[in-house]
C-alpha cells in the first residue's frame, strides 16, 4: 500500500496491476536511459532533416542566409513565392468565410434574431479557446444591439459540452437561438431537445466530427467532409471569428452601417490569437495569419481585461509571443474554468471597467497558484503509481485514476506524463459514480481515433488527435484500460515509442550572430506546424555548468575559439558537466536583456561527442 491508495498484485499473465482506489489498472513500462548521470528520461532519437531538392538559389533573392533557407525548406517552403507569403502574410489572404458549409444559413438566422430582438445564448467551453470564442461573439453581437447572454458549464458539476439541464435552463430563460462555441459537435441528444422545445441551434466547433451529427439549423466545422472551406485546422475561436466576418459582410451589404463607421474586426484579433495559440492548433496557413496579426493587436490592446492580464502576469517589457501566451496568459485564463467558474474569464476579456478587470485578473492569478500546487501533488501521486518497485510492466499506455485528483488539473498532468514516459496517457478523477478523464498522446497515436475504438466502455468522449476528454463509470475502468492497451499495442510498433527529435541541420556556434537573430525573429510565430528551429553542434567542450533557479542548468560551452552560454530548463540533474565533450541540440531563441533583443540558446538534448 502506498499512501493508503494503491494496492499491487501480480496477475497470472505476469503483468503488475495497480488498484487505484480499488480499481485495477494496467500501467506502462518505464523506459529510462543513463546519460551524463541523468536517469528517468526517455532517450531521443535524433533525426536530421533531409535536404533532397534543396537549392539555396531559390531563396537568394530574399537576402537570407543559407541556414534560414534550410529551416524554411524543412517546413515545406521550397520556392520564392511561398517564402514571400510566409514572411509577409496578409489579412486579405484569409479565405472567404462563406465557403464554410452552412455559414450563410447561420448568418441569416442571427440577422433575424437581431432584427426581432430574440434572445441569443452563446454556450461555450471552459478553456481559453472556448472563452475567447465566446468573447468574440458576445462583444460583436452586443455592438449590434443584440439581446445576448452566455453560458459555460461548470467543469466539475456539468463537464464538457452541452447537457440537458443547462439547455433546459437556457430555454426557460427565453432564448430562441443557441450558438455553441468550441463545442456541440458531439451533442446530438442535447441539440435534439433544444430543437424540440422551440430553439434554433447553430453549432460552431472545430473538434473531430462524429458519425451522428446533431440536428442543428447550421453546423460550422471545417472538418466536415463536405465543407469546402480550404483550411481545416482552425481553433474554436477561429470558427467563431469566421462567423463574425461573414455576419459583418452580410450586414454591410444590407446597409446596417449606412453612413456610419463599419466595425474594425482587427480589434478582435487579440482574442483570436489567445485562443488559437492556447489550443495548440497548427500555426500554418490561416492560423499563422490570425496569430501574427493577433500578436500585434495583443501587444497594443487597450482592452481593460487584456491590460490587467498582462500586468498580473508580469509581462512588463517582455515580447508578446506564443511563449508568453502559453506560459503566462493562458494558464491564468484557464485557471478560472479549472478551479471555479470559467465565466470569470469571459467577464475579464469583455470588461470595460479597469477596476473590475484588475480585480478579476488578481483572482485568476490566485487560482493559478492553487492550480500549480494541485498539479504538482497529482504529478507526484501519478509517478508513485508508475515508479513503485513492483510497478513496471510491459504495457504501452498509461491509464491512472484516483479519488483524490481534481478533474480540472489532470489534463495538464497527463500532458507531462505523456511527454515524460512517451506513452498515450489518460488520467481519471473519480467522484461518486463517475470518472472524468483527460488524455494526451504522442505523435504516432491519434488519441481520438484510439478512444473511438473503446467508445462502448465510456459514457461520452470528444477531442482530437492529441487531446481528449471522457466520462466513464468506475466499474468500466478495468475493461477500458485493457481495451485501450490493446488498441495502442495493435496500432504502434516498438519504433513508435522512441521519441524523435527533429534536427533542422548541424551548424556552428559562430553562425549564431546578429544577422541570424534578425532572420530568426521573422520566422515566428512558432508553434505546431512551425516549430522553433532545432539546430545541433557536433563537438563542444563544456567549460563549466551551474544550477539556475529551482531546476535549471546553465552551461558555458566552447567550439574552436568561440564560447557561448546555453540554458537547459529542467536539466539540473545533469550537473556537473565541466570537461565533457558533447553534441548539443538546441533552439536559438530571441530574448530580451535591458530592452535589447539578444540571441539565447535553449538546450533541447545532449549526447556524448562522436
Amino acid at each position: 500500500m502506498i499512501d493508503g491508495q494503491i494496492n499491487i498484485e501480480l496477475t497470472d499473465k505476469g503483468f503488475f496491476r495497480y488498484f487505484v482506489c480499488n480499481i485495477p489498472l494496467q500501467l506502462n513500462e518505464k523506459k529510462s536511459t543513463e546519460k551524463f548521470g541523468l536517469t528517468n528520461r526517455v532517450k531521443n532519437k535524433w533525426e536530421v532533416c533531409s535536404f533532397d531538392g534543396f537549392e539555396y538559389s531559390s531563396f537568394k533573392d530574399l537576402g537570407i542566409s543559407p541556414l534560414t533557407a534550410q529551416i524554411l525548406f524543412n517546413r515545406g517552403i521550397s520556392n520564392l513565392d511561398q517564402a514571400k507569403r510566409f514572411f509577409s502574410p496578409a489579412l486579405s489572404d484569409l479565405p472567404d468565410p462563406f465557403t464554410m458549409k452552412n455559414i450563410d444559413r447561420a448568418v441569416a438566422r442571427i440577422e433575424k434574431a437581431i432584427r426581432h430582438q430574440e434572445k441569443i445564448t452563446i454556450f461555450g467551453d471552459y478553456d481559453v479557446d472556448g472563452t475567447t470564442a465566446i468573447a468574440v461573439l458576445l462583444l460583436f453581437l452586443k455592438s449590434l444591439g443584440a439581446s445576448v447572454d452566455f453560458y459555460i458549464p461548470h467543469r466539475l458539476q456539468e463537464g464538457y459540452g452541452l447537457n440537458i439541464e443547462a439547455v433546459k435552463k437556457i430555454q426557460a430563460e427565453g432564448a430562441k437561438l443557441l450558438i455553441t462555441a468550441d463545442c456541440g459537435i458531439s451533442n446530438p441528444e442535447e441539440v435534439r431537445w433544444a430543437v424540440g422545445h422551440g430553439m434554433d441551434v447553430i453549432v460552431s466547433d472545430h473538434h473531430e466530427v462524429p458519425e451522428a451529427l446533431p440536428p442543428a439549423l447550421a453546423i460550422l466545422n471545417p472538418k466536415q467532409k463536405d465543407c469546402p472551406y480550404p483550411f481545416k485546422e482552425l481553433a474554436g475561436v477561429g470558427v467563431a471569428f469566421n462567423l463574425v466576418i461573414a455576419l459583418r459582410s452580410r450586414l454591410r451589404q444590407n446597409g446596417t452601417w449606412q453612413g456610419l463607421k463599419v466595425p474594425n474586426l482587427k480589434e478582435y484579433l487579440d482574442l483570436v490569437a489567445l485562443g488559437t495559440v492556447a489550443d495548440v492548433v497548427p500555426l500554418i496557413g490561416v492560423n499563422r495569419i490570425l496569430v501574427q496579426f493577433g500578436l500585434i493587436q495583443l501587444a497594443r490592446s487597450t482592452r481593460p481585461g487584456i491590460s490587467a492580464l498582462k500586468d498580473i502576469s508580469k509581462m512588463g517589457e517582455m515580447p508578446l509571443d506564443t511563449t508568453g501566451i502559453n506560459f503566462r496568459l493562458s494558464p491564468r485564463i484557464n485557471a478560472a474554468g479549472r478551479m471555479e467558474d470559467a465565466g470569470q474569464a469571459v467577464r475579464l476579456l469583455t470588461a470595460d471597467d479597469e477596476r473590475e478587470a484588475r480585480h478579476i485578473a488578481a483572482h485568476l492569478d490566485h487560482l493559478n497558484s492553487l492550480r500549480q500546487r494541485l498539479e504538482e501533488k497529482i504529478l507526484i501521486d501519478a509517478r508513485k503509481m508508475i515508479e513503485s518497485p513492483s510497478g513496471i510492466s510491459t504495457t504501452k499506455s498509461l491509464v491512472l485514476a484516483s479519488l483524490d485528483w481534481h478533474p480540472g488539473v489532470i489534463g495538464i498532468v497527463a500532458s507531462r506524463l505523456a511527454e515524460e514516459y512517451y506513452r498515450p496517457t489518460i488520467l481519471i478523477a473519480l467522484k461518486e459514480n463517475l470518472g472524468k478523464g483527460s488524455g494526451r498522446s504522442i505523435d504516432p497515436f491519434p488519441l481520438y481515433q484510439g478512444l473511438k475504438a473503446c467508445q462502448n466502455l465510456v459514457e461520452r468522449f470528444g477531442g482530437h488527435a492529441q487531446a481528449v476528454g471522457l466520462v466513464i463509470r468506475p466499474e468500466c475502468i478495468p475493461d477500458f484500460s485493457k481495451a485501450f492497451e490493446e488498441v495502442v499495442h495493435s496500432r504502434l510498433t516498438e519504433e513508435d515509442f522512441i521519441p524523435r527529435l527533429s534536427i533542422d541541420t548541424f551548424t556552428r556556434l559562430d553562425q549564431m550572430n546578429e544577422s541570424f537573430l534578425s532572420e530568426l525573429d521573422s520566422l515566428s510565430p512558432f508553434g505546431v506546424g512551425n516549430p522553433e528551429p532545432v539546430l545541433a553542434v557536433e563537438d563542444l567542450t563544456v567549460l563549466g555548468s551551474q544550477l539556475v533557479g529551482k531546476n535549471h542548468m546553465r552551461l558555458r560551452i566552447k567550439e574552436g575559439r568561440g564560447t557561448r552560454s546555453a540554458i537547459g530548463f529542467h536539466m539540473a540533474s545533469w550537473h556537473p558537466m565541466a570537461g565533457k565533450h558533447v553534441q548539443m541540440a538546441f533552439s536559438p531563441q530571441v530574448g530580451f536583456f535591458q530592452g535589447k533583443k539578444t540571441l539565447q540558446l535553449k538546450i533541447i538534448d545532449l549526447k556524448p561527442a562522436g
